[in-house]
C-alpha cells in the first residue's frame, strides 16, 4: 500500500486515501468477526466501530507524512535526478548517457550524448556550448568544462560535443588538460555525465541574408560545423564561406563531413588550408600556408558577417587584419576563452579610482567565513580559492556563467564586461571585485 500511496502527490488526498482504504479494511475485518463469534451485543459493535475510526485516523496521519515517490527518488544522493525531464523545465544538472565515441582527427573526438531519461531535448542556437561535470579520481571536487556543440541534430535526439586532448603546454611546467585527457582515456560509451542547458551568445543567426564567412583553426571548427549545418538547413539561400586551416590530413577533423554538407548546398563554399601538408593529402586542401586576411579578402570580396574560432595568435591576427582592411567591428564576432582574456588584459582595467584603492570585507555566507579583500587580490574567484573555498568555474572570464551565484548584500565592480546571461541578483564572481565596504555572497 505504501508504494501505492507515494504515486498521489497532493498529501491531504493522500492522506484522505489512506483513511479511506484503512476504515474500509478494518470494517470488513470487524463484520466477519462479528459474524464468526456471533456477538451481538453492543459492547461488541461499539468495538468494532472504535477500531475501525482508530485505524481510519492512523493511516491518514501515515498518508500525510508518507512522501510521494517523485520527492524520495529525487533525494538519492550521487547523481543529477533521473526523472522525467519536461521540454522547457530543464535548468540545472541533468544526466546524460554516452551513446557514441567517434575518432575524428589525431586531436579531436567526438561524444554523443543522450539523455538518460530519454525525454525531449531543448533545442540550441547554432554555435552554443554545453557545460558538463566530470568527477576525476584524484580531483577535490567535480571538473566543470564548457565544449561547443559540434552539430545541429536532425531529429534532435542527441547532443555532440568534439573534443580536443589538450596536451602539456611547451616550456611551462603545467599539465595536460585534466578535463580532455580524462574525456579521451576514461569516458566510452555507457557512462554518464550530467550537463546544464545549453548556452552561449557566439551564435549565427540563420534568417539574416548579408553573407556569413566562418572562419576556423585547429579544434575552433566545432561551433562552426552547427553554424553551417543550421544555415544549410534553415536558410539554403544564404551565402556562407567555410574557411579552415589545419596542419595536415591527420588533424584535420570533419573534412568529409563539411564537403558533404557543400554538396548539398551550393550556397556554401569551402576552402581548406594546410600549413604542413604530406604527400598523401595531395588534392585534400585549396591552399598551402595559414589563414590569414589576405586570403579571406580574395575568397570574399564583398559585404559580410565574420564569425571567428580557433587559437589565441589566429584569433588575434585575423581580428586586426580585419579592422586595417576596413570591415566594422559589429560585424566581426569571435568565441575563443584564451583570445578573449589575451586581448583584454592589454586594455586598461574597467575599475573605479574607489575599486580600485579600497578594500572590503567580503561574507561567504554558506561557508560562515569573512575575510578583507584588497585590490591586489584579483577576482572574487581569486580571492575565494586563496582562502580555501572551491567555487565552481570553468571559462573564468565571465563567458560560460558556470561561477554565477547570488549576492546578498553589496555591489561588485566588472573587470571586463561580462558575456554571459546573469540572473537578478546574482554576479559571476570570476570576473568580479568588490564595488562596496562588505560584499555577501552564497558560496
Amino acid at each position: 500500500m505504501l508504494e501505492e500511496l507515494g504515486t498521489i502527490q497532493h498529501p491531504l488526498l493522500r492522506s484522505l486515501t489512506a483513511a479511506a482504504v484503512a476504515g474500509s479494511a478494518i470494517t470488513m475485518a470487524s463484520a466477519v468477526v462479528l459474524g464468526l463469534t456471533h456477538q451481538k451485543n453492543d459492547s461488541a459493535y461499539q468495538a468494532g466501530v472504535y477500531s475501525a475510526l482508530l485505524g481510519a485516523g492512523g493511516s491518514a496521519l501515515v498518508g500525510l507524512m508518507y512522501p510521494d515517490q517523485k520527492k524520495r527518488r529525487q533525494s538519492i544522493p550521487g547523481k543529477a535526478s533521473s526523472q522525467p525531464t519536461k521540454d522547457g523545465d530543464w535548468k540545472d544538472w541533468r544526466n546524460f548517457v554516452v551513446v557514441r565515441k567517434v575518432k575524428e582527427s589525431e586531436e579531436i573526438t567526438s561524444f554523443y550524448l543522450r539523455p538518460e531519461d530519454n525525454q525531449t531535448l531543448p533545442s540550441f542556437q547554432p554555435g552554443q556550448f554545453l557545460t558538463i561535470k566530470l568527477d576525476i579520481p584524484g580531483q577535490p571536487q567535480p571538473v566543470i568544462r564548457t565544449y561547443s556543440l559540434s552539430d545541429y541534430p536532425d531529429p534532435w535526439d542527441h547532443y555532440r560535443l568534439s573534443i580536443k586532448r589538450e596536451p602539456a603546454p611547451k616550456g611551462l611546467a603545467v599539465p595536460p588538460g585534466i578535463a580532455s585527457n580524462f574525456m579521451h582515456d576514461h569516458i566510452q560509451e555507457g557512462a554518464v555525465i550530467p550537463a546544464r542547458p545549453p548556452s552561449g551568445r557566439f551564435v549565427l543567426d540563420v534568417q539574416q541574408s548579408i553573407p556569413a564567412v566562418l572562419i576556423s583553426n585547429g579544434v575552433g571548427i566545432t561551433p562552426l560545423i552547427s553554424m553551417a549545418q543550421a544555415a544549410t538547413r534553415l536558410n539554403p539561400q544564404r551565402p556562407i564561406w567555410f574557411v579552415h586551416g589545419a596542419r595536415d590530413g591527420r588533424f584535420h577533423a570533419f573534412r568529409d563531413e563539411i564537403l558533404a554538407l557543400a554538396q548539398a548546398n551550393p550556397n556554401l563554399r569551402v576552402h581548406f588550408a594546410y600549413s604542413r601538408p604530406q604527400p598523401e593529402d595531395k588534392g585534400q586542401y585549396h591552399s598551402l600556408g595559414y589563414v590569414d586576411t589576405a586570403l579571406i579578402q580574395s575568397l570574399v570580396g564583398q559585404d559580410a558577417e565574420y564569425f571567428l574560432c580557433g587559437s589565441p595568435a589566429f584569433m588575434q591576427s585575423l581580428r586586426e587584419g580585419l579592422q586595417q582592411v576596413g570591415v566594422p567591428e559589429q560585424q566581426v564576432f569571435f568565441e575563443s576563452f584564451m583570445a578573449r582574456r589575451e586581448a583584454m588584459s592589454k586594455q586598461p582595467a574597467a575599475q573605479s579610482t574607489a575599486t580600485a584603492t579600497m578594500e572590503s570585507e567580503v561574507v561567504f555566507a554558506q561557508s560562515g567565513q569573512t575575510f578583507t579583500w584588497k585590490s591586489s587580490d584579483g577576482s572574487i574567484l581569486e580571492f575565494a580559492e586563496a582562502n580555501g573555498l572551491t567555487p565552481a568555474f570553468s571559462c573564468r572570464q565571465g563567458i560560460c556563467g558556470t561561477c554565477m551565484c547570488k549576492l546578498q548584500a553589496g555591489e561588485v565592480d566588472y573587470q571586463e564586461p561580462p558575456t554571459a546571461a546573469i540572473a537578478a541578483g546574482s554576479v559571476l564572481i570570476c570576473i568580479a571585485q568588490p564595488k562596496t565596504a562588505q560584499v555577501v555572497l552564497d558560496l
